[in-house]
């Protein structure tokens, strides 16, 4: 016959908040019309963001939030991402419906909605169409303060 033991004074495991974080990806209107309404929306917003969204976010405490997501993260590149938002490449997202991504959502924007969430960012690499050096100069490029090619 089994036996079991409770302990109730030992000490209890610490279990790591990034369990429960959540993930964005390009998929359906998650990221378009759905964080991201852009700077020049009718809806309510802070810097593209929709207020409604930030705000029903923020009052379940997302300890982390994923993105560019999962599948949309292999065809993701980063360097489209950034700059001016009207010389951003579009890309096709093969993965969901055939869209045509703009690229207007990218990482200062992910990381404006963390800000805005009170959330630590987790960045997702793209292994399917993209390098070790591509994900090492993005890395570079939101994590270094001095003088770089990247930063």
């Amino acid at each position: 016959m089994a036996q079991y033991v409770i302990k109730a004074n030992q000490p209890v495991a610490k279990i790591r908040k990034e369990i429960y974080g959540h993930f964005a990806e390009h998929l359906g209107r998650c990221i378009y019309g759905g964080f991201f309404v852009g700077e020049n929306a009718t809806i309510p917003h802070q810097d593209g963001m929709r207020s409604d969204v930030v705000e029903a976010l923020r009052r379940i405490r997302i300890p982390v939030l994923r993105w560019p997501g999962g599948c949309f993260a292999d065809d993701y590149h980063w360097k489209d991402g950034v700059g001016p938002k009207a010389l951003r490449k579009r890309m096709i997202n093969a993965h969901w419906g055939g869209d045509v991504e703009d690229n207007s959502f990218g990482t200062h924007e992910f990381m404006n909605l963390c800000d805005q969430l009170g959330c630590e960012p987790y960045i997702c690499g793209n292994v399917g169409s993209g390098t070790v050096a591509e994900m090492q100069e993005w890395v570079e490029y939101m994590t270094f303060s001095g003088i770089s090619p990247m930063a």
